[in-house]
């Protein structure tokens, strides 16, 4: 089991195709023109200075839905939008600014436009502010910035500032080390369902760090993350199944587990699959497979998480 740290990204969710978490921020909007009338109409509505189509018409940009995505088009929209004090499109103009996406990447830019969002309270524009001050990116290295930012998103529940803030914390960087504080809001953003918050809990309650030792706990966290298809949370809970922590000791759930990581990519279960292969039959192996084959189905899917590393001890030996 490892803990893993949870970097300061923009992670955005938009409210088309199947709504999978996309590589630029959130952008909640509702339904987007298809028609090519009503994308006529929508670009009319902006041209007038209208602030919630000018809004929009950057998302449609960004989106690339009825339109060829052009993050050009989109930067100039929002930043119409953004001198009329969006809050969402200061936001996401300055996730352009950070990421360089039709206009030239400029960190202090991004800082500014993310600034002008975080004091109107949108979350996750603060959470990035954090991170370039953890960073010192595009504004001079801040640590006590960094963490007031971050609490403020956290306090107002996004999970992955929480993480962050976790992260801090719980790893001593830059900040006191303070597990209590790490464990709280590693809780707040797992209760959430995010599934490196769960496993990173798991591992908390694994080591009794800021909570008591309680292996139960650690492979009920680590289930709900394996479970998510978090390809990290499938090795570690394979671990538990093999020593019999907080679960039964059980080979062939072992084995099961980690065929789900090793197939994810983990290296760790490949490794531990080769050493549990020898403590088990021909009997045990198949049957695991079989389960193995069946539980792809249910979680075998492959979560991405953008803006997490591995970090920290594995309690899995070293090969």
């Amino acid at each position: 089991m490892r803990f893993h740290k949870c970097l300061a990204i923009a992670v955005v969710w938009l409210d088309l195709h199947s709504g999978i978490a996309q590589s630029f921020p959130v952008a909640r909007v509702s339904k987007q023109p298809t028609a090519e009338s009503e994308f006529s109409n929508l670009r009319r509505k902006a041209e007038t200075g209208d602030i919630a189509a000018q809004y929009m018409l950057g998302n449609v940009y960004v989106n690339g839905s009825s339109v060829p995505r052009n993050y050009r088009a989109a930067a100039r929209w929002y930043s119409a939008a953004a001198a009329q004090a969006s809050a969402s499109a200061q936001f996401m103009l300055g996730y352009l600014f950070e990421h360089g996406l039709g206009v030239s990447q400029d960190y202090a830019e991004a800082a500014q436009y993310y600034r002008a969002a975080a004091v109107q309270g949108h979350v996750i524009a603060a959470n990035n502010l954090a991170g370039l001050y953890q960073h010192g990116r595009g504004v001079r290295k801040d640590v006590d910035q960094a963490v007031e930012w971050y609490r403020a998103s956290s306090e107002h529940g996004d999970s992955i500032a929480q993480c962050n803030l976790a992260s801090m914390y719980l790893l001593g960087r830059d900040v006191p080390r303070n597990y209590n504080e790490a464990a709280r809001w590693l809780r707040a953003a797992a209760e959430q369902g995010f599934a490196v918050a769960e496993n990173n809990l798991a591992f908390m309650y694994y080591t009794g760090l800021g909570v008591p030792r309680d292996y139960d706990q650690a492979a009920e966290w680590t289930r709900r993350a394996a479970e998510q298809g978090y390809v990290i949370a499938k090795t570690d809970l394979g671990y538990l199944y093999e020593q019999g922590k907080g679960v039964p000791l059980d080979y062939v759930s072992a084995y099961m587990w980690y065929s789900l990581g090793a197939v994810g990519g983990d290296s760790r279960a490949s490794h531990q699959l080769k050493d549990l292969s020898k403590l088990m039959s021909r009997k045990q192996i198949a049957d695991a497979k079989n389960r193995a084959s069946s539980g792809a189905q249910q979680w075998g899917k492959i979560t991405d998480f953008p803006g997490v590393e591995m970090s920290g001890t594995s309690f899995i030996p070293s090969h």
